[in-house]
């Protein structure tokens, strides 16, 4: 079916199916019409003023028509079928480009370039027959969630935590581990503010993504119909690269926005409120978007995968609001940013304990199980040991190694925002740290050794060929710590330590 209401008269549909509707009622964004008696639920209607809407529902009397605009029209203006369900323009040529959820460029405000392909924006999600099982992991290459919290290709993790607590900067280093990796990343900042679209752009231009990434955004100034569309046009776009058999990272920035918006939408049309004021069927409109996210099985014969991580906004740290509870039970997990640690100096400040990942540990190899299982341990332990201190008792060797080891691991975890490491680098350089190379070094040099552990990896060969046959060679974690004991000399020379 091609998209024609982009580019045909609205005198053409009048002609065409001979239904004149007349805007009876008008309460932005919703308005009810009369005269289109042959109108179907989700068709898309054009008005005399050349703005578009979106049936919703329909009644003896009225049509319950979604406004994609914010003003123009006045009771009375003539409203004209299209025949058409609504459709976003997809294609390769949107790959770099920032646009809206009906396919128009931000800037320009005209269709992006694209090809003659078509997606609706809002389609059932394919049945348990088309899918695979989650095998293969997603490197966020933040070094926490890698190793204590580890997601895998076809996941939906939902990101959660207070207001500025760092849960975009983590995305967009997701992005750019996976964008480097070669996997479309989809953007969809959800009536964000325009400042905020232009520094996510600007990042992707900043570190060479752009070309690999797609933003699809609504401000807070934009019409409640569009921005309710938001993520559903995103995951309409990220299912035509699915079935390209591109893999897929897909961010929802952020469904808390979106119940509000459309919540609203459902006060202004008169529906009954639920808890919260919310809708009904918030729970249903939520479900049917993300259950269309998954690990797919490909006719190449290789599964393909879109890996959803919507976001979700805590109050004061509560992550028992009706929404949050909601996605928790929709997801395969969530990754909880505290406002605590946050205000502690920690980056990402990302409570692991409260953190939860339902399938991203069958992706796990051998080695990063072994790395997986003492990181839990020793953190459990460190906690305890921690509370244990506040008492007032002694702090005896045992103690004292506990603390310092904890200090480090921790610094380890901290790492700037533009930078990510490689899984290998990761686990090799906790084995370090776990095998006590750095022992005497202080924290700040703890960071230091980090960040140039990711320059060595990323630019020097010998030293990337020297870390991934470490890990290649090693059967577990013991293994690899007995490699790295008998190596110990020949990689800190690296370092020049």
């Amino acid at each position: 079916m091609q998209l024609n209401y982009y580019k045909e008269p609205f005198e053409k549909f009048l002609t065409t199916y001979e239904e004149v509707g007349y805007v009876e009622i008008l309460s932005y964004p919703v308005i009810y019409a009369s005269g289109l008696p042959n109108v179907k639920v989700r068709e898309v209607v054009m008005f005399d003023d050349g703005s578009l809407g979106y049936v919703t529902s329909l009644d003896k009397e009225y049509v319950e028509i979604l406004l994609f605009s914010k003003d123009g029209l006045r009771i009375g203006s003539k409203i004209a079928r299209t025949g058409n369900v609504l459709e976003i323009p997809v294609g390769e040529e949107l790959l770099g480009t920032s646009i809206t959820p009906l396919g128009f460029s931000i800037y320009e405000g005209y269709p992006a370039k694209r090809k003659a392909d078509f997606r609706p924006i809002d389609i059932h999600a394919l049945d348990i027959s088309y899918r695979e099982k989650i095998t293969e992991p997603v490197e966020t290459g933040v070094a926490l969630v890698d190793l204590l919290i580890p997601l895998g290709k076809g996941q939906r993790e939902m990101i959660v935590g207070d207001r500025k607590t760092g849960k975009t900067e983590f995305l967009l280093q997701t992005m750019l581990s996976q964008a480097k990796k070669g996997t479309i990343c989809i953007y969809a900042a959800i009536g964000k503010k325009k400042i905020d679209i232009k520094k996510v752009e600007n990042f992707f231009v900043r570190n060479g993504i752009i070309e690999n990434s797609i933003i699809v955004a609504t401000s807070s100034s934009d019409a409640l119909g569009l921005v309710y569309l938001t993520p559903y046009s995103a995951m309409s776009i990220a299912e035509y690269f699915r079935d390209l058999g591109r893999d897929v990272l897909l961010i929802l920035d952020d469904m808390s926005t979106h119940a509000k918006f459309y919540r609203e939408i459902s006060l202004l049309s008169k529906r009954f409120p639920g808890r919260s004021s919310y809708p009904g069927d918030i729970f249903y409109t939520h479900s049917r978007l993300l259950e269309r996210a998954g690990n797919f099985k490909h006719p190449s014969g290789k599964p393909v995968s879109i890996t959803c991580l919507p976001v979700a906004e805590s109050i004061e740290g509560d992550i028992s609001g009706y929404i949050q509870t909601n996605l928790m039970s929709i997801t395969d997990g969530h990754v909880y940013f505290d406002k605590d640690l946050f205000a502690n100096g920690r980056r990402p400040a990302i409570n692991y304990f409260l953190s939860v990942t339902r399938v991203g540990r069958q992706t796990q190899s051998q080695i990063r199980w072994g790395v997986n299982r003492e990181l839990n341990s020793f953190l459990t332990l460190l906690e305890k040991t921690q509370s244990f201190i506040h008492f007032g008792a002694e702090l005896n060797e045992g103690i004292r190694s506990t603390l310092s080891m904890g200090e480090h691991v921790l610094a380890f975890f901290d790492q700037p925002m533009d930078k990510v490491i490689s899984i290998n680098m990761q686990i090799v350089l906790f084995g370090m740290i776990w095998l006590g190379f750095f022992k005497s070094e202080t924290n700040e040099r703890i960071q230091f050794i980090t960040q140039l552990s990711i320059e060595k990896y990323r630019s020097d060969q010998k030293f990337k060929e020297k870390i991934d046959k470490l890990i290649s060679d090693a059967t577990d974690f013991n293994n690899l710590l007995g490699s790295l004991s008998i190596k110990k000399d020949e990689i800190l020379s690296f370092y020049q330590l």
